[in-house]
């Protein structure tokens, strides 16, 4: 039930069903609202709905590719596992430049500058070009490498390395998907980024079982389709996200005089972005030192902890879109010089996630079998994924506080804190963890698994006692 926290007798009051489904549908037409005044929680439902809808098309990314290429057996899956932890270079950097986009674009917004939020969009696409053509060539010259690095075996090396080429290669696409949502995320303007995702997802839907398959006239490329696929999809859904950034009227508008370098403005955004991408690339990393852990147990163990782990992102990504939401509330609302607003607007946002993942990590744990045998037939696979989904279905409601008080910190501009609690709870504590637990008492993967859930929930303990405190109000962008 939605609250309004901000009544005249300043007691809650109700709102009615109606105005509730009213809400629903501004949020995915779009809205023109201005979400530092009015109604905290109709501000949340109309900024969060679509971009819950967004992660879920995220995280159908996710999904798909692991649901077809499952069909290929253990080593096809453990291909992409290999490699998409290999990839949590580029998700960081895409994260990070997607933070200073969101960040210094909703601190214009809520300015009433949205030349200087344009200008801010232009910046960041332009960082993210060089960033992707330096690590889209190393990529595909060094595949075979970074999968032998990874511990991949002699099959999953001969059948992964073009897998691995493609979606290192074509990675310009992750890039601008992440930074033009980014930008439309801080602008407000979150049903576009749905509607984006949406068109990405539905192209990789089609293609991804003709390619992996060869359905009609199609190649049968087996994994590597997977990667073809979900780089054309991605890649249209850029390149139709960047056209809307020229339209004229939108709350973000390029103009030709925005199409230059602008050294001093990058200068600001890289240095958010850097601290930000760091601070993504320490949590996803870890995953990359797990996977590692992981993979000295075999190729069952691979393909269980990576079907898992899309279940599990399946969930935990909507969540961040709710946490996404409370990052532009609070970057808009500290531009309109509201800091109480904005703190107010992450609490509730808190709430709210913590009712969804709960919700989830019941339904989860209490039918982790079923839901994993959509995915694999394999006993030996299925037993290693189930294990991962129930033990770590116990943190998600740690989980739900912990993502929005990071995504809060990053709104704001304050990057730095959430990287120095990343760095601690995932590189001191987690991988230290899973190696005790995993290797020297001989616990396997359930170990390993075990420190996941205990990690996540230190960060949201951590996160709470540091927004607390209240230093991220008083940052500047």
């Amino acid at each position: 039930m939605i609250q309004n926290p901000e009544h005249s007798t300043g007691r809650a009051a109700e709102a009615p069903p109606a105005s509730i489904w009213s809400a629903i549908g501004e949020a995915l037409r779009g809205s023109e609202r201005n979400y530092t005044d009015g109604p905290l929680d109709r501000a949340i439902l109309i900024l969060s709905v679509p971009m819950v809808l967004e992660m879920v098309m995220e995280s159908i990314f996710a999904v798909v590719d692991v649901f077809f290429v499952a069909k290929l057996g253990a080593d096809a899956v453990a291909t992409v596992g290999l490699t998409e932890s290999m990839l949590t270079l580029i998700y960081a950097i895409a994260i990070g430049l997607g933070i200073g986009a969101t960040a210094t674009v909703a601190r214009r917004i809520g300015e009433g500058d949205p030349d200087g939020a344009a200008r801010a969009a232009v910046q960041s696409l332009l960082l993210g070009t060089i960033f992707s053509l330096v690590i889209g060539v190393a990529g595909v010259i060094l595949a075979p490498q970074l999968l032998t690095l990874m511990g991949g075996s002699p099959s999953v090396i001969e059948h992964g390395t073009t897998f691995m080429q493609v979606m290192l290669g074509g990675n310009l696409s992750i890039l601008l998907l992440f930074l033009v949502n980014a930008v439309f995320r801080g602008a407000g303007d979150a049903a576009i980024a749905m509607r984006v995702l949406g068109l990405a997802n539905l192209i990789n839907i089609i293609l991804g079982p003709c390619l992996i398959f060869g359905v009609g006239p199609f190649p049968e490329l087996g994994v590597t389709g997977a990667a073809v696929a979900t780089t054309i999809g991605r890649t249209a859904g850029a390149l139709f996200a960047i056209s809307l950034l020229f339209r004229p009227g939108g709350r973000v508008t390029i103009t030709r005089e925005h199409l230059r370098f602008d050294p001093e403005l990058m200068k600001r955004i890289a240095r958010i972005s850097a601290s930000g991408a760091f601070q993504v690339f320490i949590g996803m990393a870890s995953w990359v030192g797990l996977t590692r852990i992981i993979s000295t147990f075999g190729s069952s163990a691979i393909a269980g902890y990576t079907i898992g782990l899309r279940i599990m992102l399946f969930v935990l990504l909507p969540s961040a879109g709710m946490s996404n939401a409370a990052a532009t509330m609070v970057g808009q609302s500290l531009g309109a010089g509201k800091p109480d607003r904005a703190e107010k607007a992450v609490w509730r946002a808190g709430l709210y996630n913590m009712i969804f993942l709960g919700t989830m990590g019941l339904t989860f744990f209490l039918f982790a079998g079923p839901i994993v045998g959509i995915f694999t037939s394999d006993p030996a696979v299925a037993s290693y994924a189930i294990d991962a989904l129930r033990i770590n279905a116990c943190g998600f409601l740690f989980y739900a506080y912990g993502m929005v008080f990071t995504q809060s910190f990053n709104g704001a501009g304050d990057t730095l804190t959430p990287t120095i609690i990343n760095l601690g709870v995932f590189w001191l504590w987690e991988i230290p963890l899973a190696y005790v637990l995993g290797v020297t008492l001989e616990f396997g993967p359930h170990g390993v698994f075990i420190a996941m859930a205990v990690a996540f929930s230190t960060l949201a303990v951590v996160s709470g006692i540091a927004f607390r405190r209240g230093r991220w109000k008083v940052q500047k962008v």
